[in-house]
């Protein structure tokens, strides 16, 4: 077992306010899709808690910790009612709530794969879950909201990137046994930055080589 980044008391408030932070994101576009407030619950709450309950049923972590703690379920329904009375005020701080977003992702992708490969994939199979785990939650929002996946546009900026680079740190790390608690800080710096990098200045991955259709992208 790894030495954990933190105490287990604030790892577990650092998973409670990234899972917070993504369950805003899910009420958000449940209340710009016109959901009613059982499909803003449901949003936050497969936002929040999507990329975690996959992880956990593919490594045979059960029940999930979803399903275990309390607070991770109650957490985005806190998040949902905060939207439901308050979202226009939400909207107006969203660079706060991108700032956490990214957080949450340099987190859990950290958290995602060191925990893959605790309970015995390899290094390739554990950064993918920890992949899974950081962008899961906003790829089953957009499908349940009928959109195509943020991370799967060219009009949206970097987020599985940062996520990737984050994961790919710690596997890594892992095979030349350097993992720790600093070198896990800094790889859920590094995807924390880029996707503030990214967001900043709108940094983009590239589309086909010599791409020549004349379709219109979406907005």
């Amino acid at each position: 077992m790894f030495q954990q980044l933190f105490s287990q008391s604030v790892q577990h408030v650092l998973d409670l306010v990234g899972i917070f932070v993504f369950a805003i994101s899910g009420a958000l576009l449940a209340v710009r899709k016109n959901f009613d407030v059982f499909g803003i619950a449901v949003l936050a709450e497969v936002t929040a808690l999507g990329g975690g309950l996959f992880r956990d049923l593919v490594i045979g972590a059960v029940p999930p910790a979803a399903f275990t703690d309390l607070g991770y379920f109650v957490t985005p329904l806190l998040a949902a009612l905060l939207v439901v009375f308050l979202h226009p005020h939400v909207e107006r701080i969203q660079t706060g709530v991108n700032v956490f977003d990214a957080a949450g992702l340099g987190l859990f992708c950290v958290a995602g794969t060191t925990k893959a490969y605790e309970y015995g994939l390899g290094l390739t199979a554990s950064a993918a879950l920890g992949l899974a785990t950081a962008v899961g939650g906003g790829v089953l929002r957009d499908v349940l909201a009928n959109e195509v996946p943020s991370l799967l546009r060219r009009d949206r900026d970097l987020y599985a990137v940062p996520a990737m680079v984050g994961a790919g740190i710690i596997v890594l790390c892992i095979s030349q046994e350097a993992l720790n608690p600093f070198t896990s800080a800094f790889a859920a710096a590094t995807a924390f930055a880029l996707r503030l990098l990214a967001l900043r200045y709108h940094w983009r991955a590239p589309r086909a080589w010599n791409r020549r259709s004349a379709a219109v992208e979406e907005s």
